[in-house]
C-alpha cells in the first residue's frame, strides 16, 4: 500500500556564513490531494544549486527568500501519480518546481514534460535544463566569443562551467577551465576536452593561469568570484566580455584575505581595458532562446560532442549534508539527490 506520508526539508534557521545542519530540518507531513486544475507530484530527482544559499539569507535579492519554516525550494524532476489537470496524466514525468521535499502539488504553467526516450531524464536538471541553459544563453549572448579567442570559465567541472568550455571549443576558440583538484583538472582535459585546465588550489594559481592564457582571456565566464576573479583580472585583454552567472566565492560571506580593497583595481581594469561586464539570470533569455537551446545542446549531448557528468546522492534526508558540500567545492559534477530511489 502507497505511504500517506511526505516528508520536506525545511529551513531551520538563517545561517551566518557557510550553512549548517543544523539550519536545516526534515519534517513528515500528510501528502496532500489535488484540486480542479492541479497535479500531484512525486519527486524522483532533486536538484542542487548554488543560488540556493542566497534564498536561505533574509535580504533584497531578485527571487524572495524562503521564509523561516518554509520548504527549501528547488527544481525536481517528478512524476505524476494523480492528476486533476487536461494537460497532464498519470505517469508523466516532468519538470517542476516542488521544493526539497517528496511529494508536491503543482499547477504551476512552467511544468515541462520529460521524454525518456530521448535523454536520461536527469539531463533536465542539468546539462538539457536551467544550469546548460544558463550557460549557453551567457556564452553566446554576453560572451560571443569567436574562432581563435581565449575562454576561460572557473568551476569547470559543474554544470555550468563544462558546458561554457565545451561551446567555446565548437564556436572555434581555445578553452581554459578552472577548477579544484588534479582529478577535475583531468576529467576537463581527457573527457570534456578542454585545451587547458587549471588548479585553483595550487600555491602557484595565479602563475599557471598566466602561462595558460598567453595571449590573453577575451571572455571570462565568472561562477565564483574572490581569488579567482584577482588572477584573471590582470589577464583580461581589451574589450574583454564577463558574462557574470554567479559568485560562489561570496555566497556565505565575504571570503578570508588580506584585508586589500579589490574594487578600485576591478573598476580601473574595466575602464582602461574597456571591459564588458554583465551580470544575468538565465530567465532574461528564456522567451526568445530557450527551444534553440534545447534543439542544439540536445544534439551535442546525443551525438556525444557535449558531454557531462552527474554527482547523486541517495535520499531526500542527504540533501543539507550534499548542498553543503557543493557550495564547498566537494561535488564532481552536476549535485542531484535521488529521493524516489
Amino acid at each position: 500500500m502507497r505511504s500517506k506520508i511526505a516528508r520536506q526539508i525545511v529551513l531551520a534557521a538563517r545561517p551566518h556564513g557557510q550553512p549548517k545542519l543544523s539550519d536545516f530540518r526534515l519534517e513528515e507531513t500528510a501528502i496532500p490531494t489535488p484540486s480542479a486544475g492541479q497535479v500531484l507530484l512525486r519527486v524522483q530527482y532533486l536538484s542542487l544549486d548554488p543560488y540556493m544559499r542566497g534564498r536561505m539569507d533574509d535580504r533584497k535579492s531578485y527571487a524572495q527568500p524562503v521564509p523561516l519554516g518554509g520548504v527549501m525550494g528547488g527544481e525536481s524532476v517528478a512524476t505524476v501519480i494523480a492528476s486533476h489537470h487536461p494537460g497532464y496524466s498519470e505517469g508523466d514525468v516532468v519538470l517542476a518546481q516542488t521544493g526539497w521535499r517528496t511529494h508536491a502539488l503543482s499547477d504551476r504553467p512552467d511544468l515541462r514534460k520529460l521524454d525518456p526516450a530521448v535523454a536520461p531524464v536527469t539531463t533536465g536538471l542539468g546539462v538539457l535544463g536551467m544550469p546548460g541553459f544558463t550557460a549557453y544563453c551567457g556564452l553566446r549572448l554576453i560572451g560571443r566569443p569567436t574562432p581563435g579567442e581565449t575562454v576561460v570559465v572557473a568551476a569547470a567541472t559543474g554544470p555550468v562551467g563544462s558546458l561554457v568550455g565545451q561551446l567555446a571549443t565548437i564556436a572555434g576558440a581555445r578553452a581554459v577551465g578552472i577548477a579544484g583538484g588534479p582529478e577535475k583538472c583531468a576529467f576537463m582535459k581527457k573527457e570534456l576536452r578542454f585545451d587547458a585546465a587549471v588548479n585553483h588550489r595550487a600555491t602557484d594559481f595565479p602563475a599557471q593561469l598566466a602561462a595558460a592564457c598567453p595571449n590573453g582571456i577575451d571572455v571570462y565566464f565568472e561562477n565564483v568570484g574572490g581569488a579567482i576573479w584577482q588572477a584573471v583580472l590582470p589577464l583580461l585583454n581589451n574589450f574583454a566580455r564577463v558574462p557574470v552567472c554567479g559568485l560562489v566565492a561570496q555566497y556565505s560571506g565575504a571570503p578570508n584575505g588580506d584585508g586589500t580593497d579589490t574594487l578600485p583595481a576591478t573598476m580601473r581594469g574595466i575602464l582602461s581595458k574597456r571591459l564588458t561586464l554583465r551580470g544575468f539570470i538565465y530567465y532574461d533569455f528564456v522567451q526568445g532562446h530557450f527551444s534553440e537551446f534545447l534543439r542544439d545542446v540536445g544534439a551535442g549531448v546525443a551525438d556525444g560532442r557535449i558531454r557531462y557528468r552527474e554527482d547523486i546522492v541517495d535520499g531526500l534526508d542527504k540533501a543539507p549534508e550534499a548542498f553543503i558540500g557543493m557550495l564547498e567545492g566537494r561535488n564532481f559534477g552536476k549535485a542531484i539527490v535521488r529521493v524516489d530511489a
